[in-house]
């Protein structure tokens, strides 16, 4: 089975095809373990040619793991950074090579979700399409990409989706008040005095009710 080791260069290591024999110093890996491995660098992946196709998926599947994961480190590193060493923080982060906009983007989701609550069969991505909304929110829609498997796009829609949705309801439920309003049962007997009213001003009954109605609003604003 593929996995991953330290070679003595500080910037490779190696995902293996199969397992090797020993090398014959410890720490270091020899020619015959480079020729039957993929060897990541700095720059990249030297892949041998005759890698098999299932060798080359797990190696996929473990250069992804280490990706979402080391998400989640930089995250966690920088909020223990941020609480301990408040006068040495930005040095750190230089010194880490790190662009400062990116360590945010991951502290801040990190800070969202303490680890109790992190899924491992989602990525860290699918933490910060959710990292935003209420905690209860987040572990519903967690709770769904989970179960339906779902990519961080197909996250993404049905949150938007579910929020589209909620403001057509409450788009109709405010017109629904707007008309209710518009729509005043009023007694005979009232209705009667305010035309004579609007009458005595000169004006017509919709325009003197919404003077009136206004003027009142106003003094009692006021008050």
């Amino acid at each position: 089975m593929a996995k991953l080791i330290s070679e003595t260069e500080p910037t490779q290591s190696v995902l293996y095809r199969k397992k090797p024999p020993p090398p014959a110093n410890r720490g270091t890996v020899s020619d015959g373990q480079r020729r039957g491995s993929v060897l990541t660098t700095a720059l990249g992946l030297r892949i041998p040619a005759e890698l098999t196709f299932e060798d080359w998926e797990r190696a996929g599947r473990q250069i992804t793991a280490v990706v979402n994961s080391s998400a989640w480190w930089l995250g966690d590193w920088l909020v223990y950074g941020k609480e301990h060493y408040r006068d040495r923080y930005e040095r750190g982060i230089l010194a880490a090579g790190l662009q400062y906009q990116t360590l945010r983007n991951y502290a801040w989701v990190a800070r969202r979700f303490e680890l109790s609550r992190r899924r491992a069969a989602l990525s860290f991505q699918h933490h910060a399409e959710v990292a935003s909304l209420l905690v209860e929110d987040q572990d519903k829609w967690l709770d769904r990409a989970e179960k339906a498997k779902w990519t961080t796009k197909q996250l993404r829609a049905g949150i938007r989706l579910s929020y589209a949705a909620e403001v057509r309801e409450a788009t109709r439920d405010e017109a629904t008040r707007d008309e209710a309003t518009r729509r005043l049962a009023v007694p005979g007997s009232h209705l009667e005095r305010w035309r004579l009213a609007a009458d005595q001003v000169g004006t017509d009954l919709r325009q003197w009710v919404l003077t009136t109605l206004d003027s009142a609003a106003a003094q009692a604003l006021r008050d």
